[in-house]
C-alpha cells in the first residue's frame, strides 16, 4: 500500500453520528495485516486512524487530511462455546457477533445502546451498558488485545502481561494502535428473553431512588429533560433480568438474536426539535408509560431500541445534534438537576435524556465511568448561548470530580479535558512506547492535545 496507491484514493467527508463535525480523509480498507504494516511503516504525513462503524457522536473517528482505515480487516469470529470465550476481529459488529453467539446460549457481557458498533470501536471507547453497576465496562471482560502498534509491531496485550499498554488501549480512542482482534469472556443465558419491569417516577428524587435500590442486572432510566418545577427530572425506569429458563411458547425455535428489519429514517430538511416540540415529545413519552408494568422483552427490544429506525440521526435535520454525557460522583448528584435546569434556561430544546447509576470501574486512564451518576442529553446544536453554557457545565462537572464521555463528545476544550482526565503521564508514556512516531491520530486527539 505505497504512496502511489494512497494518492489515487479520493478524499471522503467523514462525520460522527451527531453530524455536527466533519473532515475529509483518505479512506482505505479492509486490509490484511501485512498491508497494514506496510502502510504504518510509510509513516503517512497526517497519520492514520482505525474507524469502526462511525457511531461515536463527535470527531473521535475522523483524521483530517490523513488516512482512515474503514473497515480495518474482514469480520472474523472464532467461538469456543465450551469455555464461553470468543476471539473476534476488531471490524466485526456487535450485530454480527450477537447473531453468532445467542443460539449457543452465550451473550456479550456489555451491550451499548446500538448493535452497530464494531468490537474495535467498543474497546477503544471502553463501552458500558445498562449493567455497568453490576458488570463494569468492556475492560473487565477482555482477556487480550491484538494490537498493531505505531511502530509496525504486532503485540498481544493482556492486563497481567503488559498492564500499562492494555490500560492505555482500552478507552484510548484508537490512539495507541490498530486493534486487529480481541478475546472476550462471555456470559451464559438460558433464554433470549428478559423480564422487564417499567416504573414511572414523578420527579428526579424518585427516579434516582429507583436506580439506587435496583437489584436487577440491568437498570436504566429515560428522563424527561423538559419537565420543570416539582416535576423536574421525572422519568421512566426500566429494570431487566434474563429469564432463568427458556420460554417454549415464546421461543419455539430456541435462542436467537433476530431484530426486525429497520425502516430507513427520512432525511428531514429542517430540525425536528425546538423548545415547544421537545416539550411535547417528552410529555407524550412520559404519559404513554405505565405507572408500573412487568413484561417479557427480546434482546433487541430491550437493549437496542434506537436501532428500530435505521439512521435515525438523519431525521433530526441537516445541522445534526449534540449529546452531552457526563458522569459525576455520588456526592455531586445535584449536578444532574443543575444541568437539566441550565439547558432549559437557554432554550436548548433537550429532546432525549438517559440516566444511569454507575458502580466501580477499573478501566483505563481515558475510560469514562466512575462510581456515581451519568446523564446523557441529546439536543440541537444551538448557538453561542448554548456553546457558552456547555463550557460552563464542563467546569461544573470537572469541579465536582466528574468527566464527559469522549465517545459522545464533539466540543470539549483542552483545559476542561485536562481537569477531568488529567494527569495522564502514564497514558502518554504507554502511548509513546506503542506509537513512538505518533502515527495514530484523530481530530479528537488533536483537539484535546493527545496527539499532534
Amino acid at each position: 500500500m505505497g504512496t502511489v496507491l494512497r494518492a489515487a484514493v479520493p478524499d471522503r467527508l467523514l462525520q460522527g453520528w451527531g453530524r455536527t463535525t466533519g473532515s475529509r480523509s483518505q479512506v482505505i480498507g479492509p486490509l490484511e495485516p501485512d498491508a497494514l504494516r506496510e502502510l504504518i511503516a510509510g509513516r503517512p504525513g497526517r497519520g492514520l486512524l482505525a474507524r469502526g462503524a462511525g457511531r461515536s457522536y463527535g470527531d473521535a473517528a475522523q483524521n483530517a487530511g490523513g488516512l482512515v482505515l474503514a473497515p480495518v480487516t474482514p469480520a472474523r469470529i472464532e467461538l469456543d462455546a465450551a469455555a464461553a470465550r470468543v476471539r473476534v476481529s476488531g471490524s466485526t459488529t456487535f450485530a454480527e457477533l450477537l447473531e453468532h453467539l445467542v443460539p449457543h446460549g452465550l451473550l456479550l457481557p456489555v451491550l451499548p445502546g446500538t448493535r452497530h458498533v464494531t468490537v474495535g470501536g467498543a474497546v477503544a471507547a471502553d463501552v458500558h451498558g445498562k449493567n455497568q453497576r453490576v458488570d463494569g465496562t468492556l475492560f473487565h471482560w477482555l482477556e487480550s488485545i491484538e494490537l498493531l502498534c505505531g511502530d509496525g509491531e504486532l503485540r498481544t496485550l493482556t492486563v497481567d502481561g503488559d498492564g500499562p499498554a492494555f490500560r492505555a488501549t482500552v478507552g484510548g480512542m484508537g490512539l495507541t494502535g490498530v486493534i486487529l482482534a480481541v478475546t472476550l469472556r462471555l456470559i451464559r443465558i438460558r433464554s433470549s428473553l428478559l423480564r422487564v419491569t417499567v416504573r414511572r417516577c414523578p420527579d428526579l428524587d424518585a427516579l434516582m431512588a429507583e436506580l439506587e435500590s435496583a437489584t436487577s442486572r440491568y437498570a436504566v432510566a429515560w428522563i424527561d429533560t423538559t419537565a420543570t418545577g416539582r416535576s423536574l427530572g421525572r422519568g421512566v425506569v426500566d429494570l431487566g433480568d434474563h429469564l432463568a429458563a427458556p420460554d417454549p411458547s415464546a421461543e419455539p425455535d430456541g435462542l436467537r438474536y433476530g431484530p426486525t428489519r429497520a425502516p430507513l429514517a427520512p432525511r428531514m430538511p429542517l430540525g425536528l426539535f425546538n423548545p415547544v416540540t421537545a416539550r411535547a415529545f417528552n410529555e407524550l413519552w412520559y404519559r404513554r408509560a405505565p405507572r408500573e408494568r412487568c413484561s417479557l422483552q427480546g434482546l433487541p427490544e430491550f437493549f437496542h431500541r434506537l436501532d428500530a429506525v435505521d439512521r435515525w440521526n438523519l431525521a433530526l435535520g441537516p445541522r445534526g445534534f449534540l449529546q452531552y454525557q457526563f458522569a459525576v460522583p455520588l456526592r455531586a448528584r445535584h449536578v444532574v438537576a443543575d444541568v437539566l435546569e441550565s439547558l432549559q434556561r437557554v432554550g436548548a430544546a433537550p429532546f432525549l435524556g438517559t440516566l444511569k447509576r454507575f458502580g466501580p470501574s477499573r478501566g483505563g486512564p481515558l475510560s469514562f465511568p466512575l462510581p456515581g451518576w451519568s446523564l446523557a442529553v441529546d439536543m440541537p446544536p444551538g448557538g453561542p448561548r448554548l456553546a457558552e453554557l456547555l463550557h460552563e457545565l464542563d467546569r461544573k462537572v470537572a469541579n465536582a470530580g466528574g468527566r464527559v464521555y469522549l465517545a459522545k463528545d464533539a466540543r470539549l476544550g483542552r483545559v476542561a479535558f485536562d481537569a477531568m482526565y488529567g494527569p495522564l503521564e502514564d497514558w502518554r508514556a504507554a502511548r509513546a512506547r506503542l506509537d513512538p512516531a505518533d502515527t495514530m491520530r484523530s481530530d479528537l486527539g488533536r483537539r484535546l492535545g493527545l496527539c499532534r
